[in-house]
C-alpha cells in the first residue's frame, strides 16, 4: 500500500510562512507571504507531521503501537490480528482474517489516497516471496542489475580460485558489500498454536584491531530465532580495544543487546523469547587482569 503525496497530509503545529511561489503572485500584494494550513514538501516538520496524522488515526481505529518499534501497529478483534508496519508512506500490513485485512484496506482508502499494490514482493530493497511452506527473502533482482550495470550478465559461473593479484574496483566491490550485509534469509512460518515462547541463539565475535588506520576492532554478531537468521551485524567499534578479551567483550554486550531489543520486539506480538546469559568465561569467572578494569567504562 502506498499512500500518494503522503507529506500533503500532515498538519504542522508551528506557524511557517512562505514566498508565494512563482506564477502565484499577488498582483495586489505582491510583498505578501503565504502562511500554510498543512504540512508541505520540503519542510523539515513534514515526514513528521505526516507520521503523527498516519499514527493518530491508526490509534483511533483501535491499533496499540509497538512498544519498541513505533512504526508498527497491532490490531485484535474477535480473536484475529492485524499487522501494520509503516515505512515513511509505504506501508504493509497482514493479518489472520481475510476480512479484517480488506476491511482496513477499505478503511485507509476512505481517509487518504491511496494505491493497493497487492501482494508483498519488493520491500526495501529486498523481494519476498510467499507460499504455503513460509517466506522468503532473497535478492536475485538485485544481483542481476549488479551484473548488468558491469556487463556480466552472460558471465559463467567459476569454480576456481580468484587471483590474488586481481585489482578490485571500489564500486563494484560496493554493491557487492551492500549485498552481502543484506543477504538472503529465510523467515520461516512457526506453529504457534501450542506453544507462545521462541528459542533464539546469539554469536558474536571480533576482530581486534584490525583496521590499520585507527587500529579499531571489528564486532560481528548474528541473532537466530529458532533456526532461522533474523538479524546480523558488522561494524566497526566506537573505541580503541587495548586487549583481544576486551574486543570480544563489546561485541558479546552488543550481541545480547540486540537479543533484548529483540524480545521486546516479539513481546509486541504476544510471543515470548528465552533469552538465556552469556556464555563467556570473563564474566562467570571473578578474575580480573590489567587489561580487564577499563571495559566498565568503554562500555
Amino acid at each position: 500500500m502506498d499512500v500518494k503525496s503522503a507529506f500533503l497530509n500532515g498538519f504542522i503545529e508551528e506557524e511557517v510562512y512562505v514566498r508565494q511561489p512563482p506564477g502565484f503572485e499577488s498582483a495586489r500584494f505582491p510583498d505578501r507571504v503565504y502562511k500554510l494550513r498543512k504540512a508541505l514538501y520540503g519542510l523539515k516538520q513534514a515526514p513528521r507531521a505526516w507520521y503523527a496524522r498516519l499514527k493518530s488515526f491508526l490509534l483511533k481505529s483501535g491499533f496499540v503501537m509497538g512498544s519498541v518499534d513505533k512504526t508498527l501497529f497491532l490490531l485484535s478483534r474477535s480473536g484475529a490480528t492485524l499487522i501494520v508496519q509503516i515505512y515513511v508512506d509505504d506501508i504493509i500490513f497482514g493479518g489472520s482474517s481475510h476480512a479484517l485485512v480488506s476491511s482496513f484496506a477499505e478503511q485507509m482508502s476512505r481517509e487518504f489516497e491511496m494505491s493497493l499494490i497487492g501482494e508483498l514482493q519488493f520491500f526495501l530493497g529486498l523481494q519476498i516471496k510467499q507460499g504455503p511452506e513460509g517466506t522468503f527473502v532473497h535478492q536475485a533482482k538485485y544481483t542481476r542489475d549488479i551484473l548488468k550495470k558491469f556487463e556480466m550478465g552472460d558471465s559463467k559461473p567459476m569454480t576456481t580460485p580468484m587471483s590474488t593479484n586481481t585489482a578490485l574496483d571500489v564500486m563494484k566491490m560496493g554493491k557487492r558489500w551492500t549485498e552481502r550485509i543484506s543477504r538472503d534469509d529465510r523467515l520461516t512460518s512457526y506453529p504457534t498454536a501450542t506453544s507462545r515462547t521462541f528459542g533464539s541463539r546469539g554469536f558474536s565475535d571480533a576482530d581486534h584491531a584490525g583496521c590499520r588506520i585507527d587500529r579499531k576492532s571489528t564486532s560481528g554478531t548474528c541473532q537466530l530465532l529458532g533456526t532461522s537468521l533474523v538479524s546480523w551485524s558488522s561494524r566497526k567499534q566506537v573505541s580503541v580495544s587495548l586487549s583481544t578479551t576486551e574486543a570480544e567483550y563489546i561485541a558479546a554486550a552488543s550481541c545480547y543487546s540486540q537479543r533484548l531489543w529483540m524480545k521486546a520486539t516479539l513481546s509486541d506480538f504476544g510471543l515470548r523469547l528465552q533469552v538465556e546469559g552469556v556464555d563467556n568465561a570473563l564474566i562467570k569467572g571473578e578474575i580480573e587482569s590489567q587489561w580487564t578494569g577499563l571495559i566498565a567504562l568503554l562500555m
